[in-house]
């Protein structure tokens, strides 16, 4: 522990690094200054005031310094201060950014404390996977969000369907029969891979796959094959462009113009539609991604963040604690309530239960994934191959040989 001395001036206090003299009037000479670095909008000004001033109540003996930080260049800026030895103490990451981050060996190994203390086997494995790398649990799951089917309620209820579908085989017959006259059964955009990698991995393949140790692209395998043919199945029944992502254009705004009965986005793309158009808003409906059979949803992409700890820091039990208790029941229930969120355990699912479009969320959260644990997957996604392998199925090509080229890129990219 840093201790401070008293005498430190206001204006010295304000331009203190971390491991300087850092107490502000009121704090003892005891206090330690944890910094923590939060993401720009993944928790509102009002939950991290309230965490901070509950946190600061209960540990005396602690001053919380959060720092809110950009996406844009944040990659380079970690990178910088692991390196540096003068990082934060406690840091919040996209959930498929930590092995970039642990194979730089500057993380903090949480394996412990998450196994004897903070119940890791019921933590959402789309957020749990990705922060263990090498058997060691470097990144802490702190929340969630993935994809469900958003719906127009009038448009199903004029096709006759009462009821969301429970499985693939419903799921295409409905939409099927909502693809009728000027509506469109559902708007899948062609290179939508965030949705192809959940029905890859309903069939059991992968996206890429460890190989003696090397990874190795694996969208041509038997497995990934049955996806893109269930993938390109259901984009058959809309007018989704082949050649262009969910972004391009807005799939929301498409949606809202009341003609297309189904798309598949996070709960939050509910507001860009009702913005869009006000007559919606009591008209949507979610539900799971359904699976193959009615046993349990879909597989699904788990969006989020982890939190991490730099090896290096000076603080590291007073960071071990910070980070238990933003990963704990309390300011989990806090977080999830506020910000719509999934919390990061299946066993807190409860708290978003009077929030449909979140309660969907987290029934599918439950069969969350995230990409191929590789500190160089980053790379595949800025190239992205699957994107134009989905297009040229989609036009027709052969799958086989779509597939092949498509995965023997991502190989060459894994290894750069």
């Amino acid at each position: 522990m840093i201790r401070r001395a008293l005498a430190c001036s206001l204006a010295l206090v304000s331009v203190c690094s971390v491991s300087g003299c850092g107490a502000l009037p009121g704090f003892g000479d005891d206090t330690t200054k944890v910094t923590v670095w939060l993401m720009r909008n993944s928790a509102s000004d009002d939950f991290v005031q309230r965490f901070k001033r509950g946190y600061e109540q209960e540990h005396k003996d602690v001053e919380l310094d959060v720092r809110v930080q950009e996406w844009t260049g944040i990659g380079e800026k970690i990178d910088r201060a692991l390196k540096d030895g003068d990082a934060p103490d406690v840091v919040e990451v996209g959930n498929t950014q930590v092995p970039r981050y642990a194979a730089s060996g500057g993380l903090l190994d949480m394996t412990l404390e998450s196994l004897r203390d903070w119940g890791s086997d019921a933590w959402l494995p789309g957020l749990a996977q990705p922060g263990n790398v090498d058997g060691m649990q470097y990144g802490i799951p702190w929340y969630a969000a993935n994809r469900v089917v958003i719906y127009n309620k009038d448009l199903f209820g004029a096709a006759g369907i009462t009821r969301p579908p429970k499985d693939r085989a419903e799921w295409l017959a409905d939409t099927a029969k909502l693809n009728s006259g000027q509506n469109q059964g559902i708007y899948l955009a062609g290179q939508d891979w965030y949705t192809l990698a959940g029905f890859v991995w309903d069939e059991g393949g992968e996206l890429a796959q460890q190989d003696t140790g090397d990874w190795k692209g694996a969208l041509d395998s038997p497995a990934a094959l049955r996806g893109m043919a269930f993938y390109k199945q259901l984009q058959a029944l809309g007018d989704g462009p082949r050649n262009a992502d969910e972004e391009t254009p807005p799939q929301a705004g498409i949606f809202a113009g009341g003609k297309v009965a189904q798309m598949i986005a996070v709960p939050g793309a509910a507001k860009a539609i009702q913005k869009a158009n006000p007559k919606l808003a009591d008209k949507l409906g979610y539900f799971p991604i359904p699976g193959p059979t009615d046993a349990k949803p879909g597989a699904v992409f788990t969006g989020g963040s982890d939190l991490i700890i730099p090896r290096k820091t000076a603080h590291r039990a007073e960071a071990v604690r910070v980070v238990a208790a933003l990963t704990g029941e309390k300011w989990q229930t806090d977080l999830a309530a506020t910000m719509n969120y999934v919390p990061n355990k299946s066993t807190l699912a409860h708290a978003v239960q009077g929030q449909a479009g979140t309660a969907a969320m987290a029934k599918g959260a439950a069969q969350g994934r995230a990409t191929p644990n590789s500190p160089q997957w980053a790379a595949v996604e800025a190239d992205n191959p699957i994107k134009p392998y989905m297009t040229s199925v989609l036009n027709g090509a052969d799958p086989k040989k779509a597939a092949k080229a498509a995965s023997d890129r991502v190989t060459t990219l894994l290894f750069p």
